[in-house]
């Protein structure tokens, strides 16, 4: 029997990073999940699109 594996997906999320953060960054992230009803690791990815636009070519 082959090991059991998640949906096939287009775009797979193989890199896992762990961050601290403050209690105002916090409150800043649940308050916008619960406004866009997504998960913190969503809001995280949407943040880090965003900083796309700031980067120097």
């Amino acid at each position: 029997m082959s090991p059991r594996t998640g949906r096939p997906t287009d775009n797979p999320k193989n890199e896992r990073i762990t961050v601290r953060l403050d209690v105002d960054s916090t409150t800043i992230l649940d308050e916008y999940c619960k406004q866009e009803t997504v998960e913190r690791a969503e809001a995280i990815r949407r943040g880090i699109k965003k900083l796309k636009s700031d980067i120097k070519k």
